[in-house]
């Protein structure tokens, strides 16, 4: 049976029309984005074999183009579109996070971090450099690869909170096993960091741990 044979109340687009888009569950997403079945398929039997598939829509979502385009009913075009929503959604983020208070909104601070870095395969730290007022001037991914006390050299963090006029940072970075859990040596860079920072008058405000689930706050645990 074909979607348009479908109740209206049970439609993806109505239903998302109707009641909003957390109303939906994963494969009625998915099916929007998607458009269209294939033959055999509505566009929800298509999203679900496609979840199925990849095991989740993070998954499907961290795919690269190779693995996306095998899969029935996507291609490059369709993989286009998805990194163009995925980059859309990153920066909607991005602009809420310029125009209000950090520490208004820490829970933004969170979503934009997981936004960011979870998807990445290696991992990455950064830092959000914050003015006086702790509103966000931008965002820096400054060291890739294996992150430790070794490989996060304080003195590029100070040179990068100067060239940004920074008054306060927030530190962070991925645990791509997916354990935001700090080790040992985050703690110690953490402490370094702090150290080299206070030289030049500039507050780390908190150290973001970006795992599965929800990003973990150092300060929060009171590990910093």
């Amino acid at each position: 049976m074909s979607i348009r044979d479908w109740p209206a109340a049970e439609r993806p687009r109505e239903k998302l029309l109707e009641r909003g888009a957390n109303s939906l569950s994963d494969a009625e997403l998915l099916a929007i984005f998607l458009r269209t079945g294939v033959a055999g398929m509505s566009a929800v039997d298509l999203a679900r074999h496609l979840l199925t598939q990849f095991g989740s829509l993070r998954a499907l979502f961290e795919a690269d183009q190779c693995a996306f385009a095998r899969e029935l009913g996507l291609g490059p075009a369709k993989f286009a579109q998805l990194q163009a929503v995925l980059e859309m959604a990153r920066r909607h983020l991005a602009e809420r996070l310029s125009r209000d208070s950090v520490l208004d909104t820490p829970q933004l601070v969170r979503d934009y971090l997981k936004a960011l870095l979870r998807h990445e395969q290696h991992e990455v730290f950064g830092c959000l450099f914050l003015d006086a007022k702790h509103r966000v001037v931008i965002f820096e991914a400054l060291f890739h690869g294996s992150i430790d006390s070794a490989s996060v050299y304080p003195r590029e963090v100070v040179k990068r909170a100067l060239a940004n006029n920074a008054a306060a940072v927030i530190l962070c970075h991925n645990h791509p096993s997916g354990v935001a859990e700090p080790s040992q040596a985050d703690r110690v860079l953490t402490r370094r960091l702090k150290e080299a920072l206070t030289l030049i008058d500039v507050r780390v405000l908190d150290h973001i741990i970006v795992g599965e689930g929800e990003p973990l706050s150092m300060v929060e645990y009171g590990w910093l």
